[in-house]
């Protein structure tokens, strides 16, 4: 029997242990991590989250969903809870402040849908058994467990002292992922720039249309903001070079300052709203797509999904629609191999099941990494031939044509375990 580590042994061993099994263990409890425990519910599979905050985290405040992402919420029977709360936006304005001119941005006709964070978490968790998300449970090794041909078996220490053996173990664990680091996948690379996001309330409301609006000069600053409801806005400063790494109010102090004689008072007047228990503060990253389409994104019955697989930055607002796809497919594949194993997780059957689910989604994957990537530096480059093509052509011709490379997507239904049929409805790029 072979063992893979990455942990301090003699700190493991010093803890009093406690050996658990399942059949699914699921690492990090955010959109993919919780959406990928619903798929696999949808298909007759018991997943353990494993979450190491002490409730559902709502860093990143809000999130802008596709139609992709909701073919992905359909297909995880959640999507009717979240669309009656939020209003589509069909379009949006971009602003040059240095010279006045405004452009339109058209959205797909079903429009986008910006929305908390955290009502999307809620949405999921709702979905499961309340004992399926184990909080405060910080992983501290992995362990893979050969038992002959094929199989293997998946064991997680956690830092309490509990071992959890699991036939399947997905890594959902976010841009600095612990199980992407065990699978040996590329480091993630800084593009450069780094986003501040938060939420501004108007108790008695607010006057701004369901539109997205977008701010940009000759600086390296790109400011915005859009409506979730009649009283709550969430908005955003991406910058280069920029370090505002501190308490929520000298952040908002920051932002307001470097904003203050370039942009529109409506946007100031927004970042002064800003509910400060919700600003954040992050370097934009990303996963190469090289190392997504050459890295080894599976290893037997361990895999990665979300952030943790494809960490992108949000310049095509779809990184969480990915982790919804993810989600979908992963299930999809899980639960067909059940099926045609009558109704059984064979540990050798499974690593093909995962191992298909990362075929369908690297080149997906890399294409999202690559399209949001030429995004932000088309938006935000200081080259004068970069600022020629985004005051000329980009927002009129080729975001439209980024844009739909993330969003005419299809990820399938999940099979119906009910009926005993295989759900063979794979899309790949």
């Amino acid at each position: 029997m072979k063992s893979n580590t990455q942990c301090n042994w003699q700190h493991i061993e010093e803890e009093e242990e406690m050996e658990l099994m399942e059949d699914v263990v699921i690492v990090g409890a955010g959109i993919a991590g919780l959406a990928t425990a619903v798929a696999l519910k949808r298909v007759g599979v018991r997943a353990l989250v494993l979450e190491k905050s002490k409730g559902l985290r709502s860093t990143g405040t809000a999130l802008t969903l596709t139609p992709n992402a909701w073919l992905a919420l359909d297909a995880l029977g959640v999507s009717h809870k979240l669309i009656p709360l939020y209003t589509p936006s069909i379009k949006g304005y971009v602003t040059n402040v240095s010279t006045g001119e405004v452009q339109e941005v058209l959205y797909p006709r079903q429009g986008i849908r910006t929305l908390h964070r955290k009502v999307l978490l809620e949405a999921l968790a709702e979905e499961l058994a309340a004992d399926s998300i184990r909080f405060s449970s910080r992983l501290a090794a992995i362990q893979s467990l050969e038992q002959g041909g094929d199989a293997s078996m998946a064991v997680v220490h956690l830092e309490d002292g509990t071992t959890i053996k699991s036939k399947v173990l997905i890594g959902c664990d976010g841009v600095h992922s612990v199980v992407a680091r065990w699978l040996g996948l590329a480091e993630l690379v800084h593009s450069g720039r780094s986003a501040v996001r938060g939420l501004a309330v108007f108790p008695q409301g607010h006057e701004f249309k369901q539109e997205v609006r977008l701010f940009m000069d000759e600086s390296t600053n790109r400011p915005g903001f859009v409506p979730l409801n009649d009283r709550e806005l969430y908005w955003f400063l991406v910058s280069q070079g920029e370090n505002m790494e501190g308490e929520a109010e000298q952040i908002q102090r920051e932002v307001l300052e470097k904003c203050t004689e370039k942009f529109p008072s409506e946007y100031l007047d927004v970042v002064r709203h800003a509910d400060l228990s919700s600003l954040s503060w992050a370097p934009l990253m990303f996963r190469s797509p090289w190392g997504i389409i050459f890295g080894k994104l599976s290893k037997g019955n361990v895999t990665v999904a979300g952030d943790a697989m494809h960490p992108m930055t949000p310049d095509l607002g779809n990184g969480g629609g990915a982790s919804l796809e993810d989600a979908v497919v992963l299930g999809r594949h899980i639960g067909n191999s059940i099926i045609n194993n009558g109704g059984l997780i064979v540990p050798g059957d499974m690593a093909k099941a995962i191992d298909d689910y990362v075929k369908e989604r690297r080149w997906r994957a890399a294409m999202l990494v690559t399209a949001s990537y030429l995004s932000g530096r088309m938006q935000q480059g200081d080259k004068w031939w970069i600022k020629f093509l985004r005051d000329r052509a980009f927002y009129k011709y080729f975001f439209s044509w980024l844009a739909r490379l993330a969003v005419v997507y299809d990820c399938g239904k999940l099979p119906n375990i009910s009926s005993g049929e295989p759900d063979h409805s794979s899309k790949k790029d």
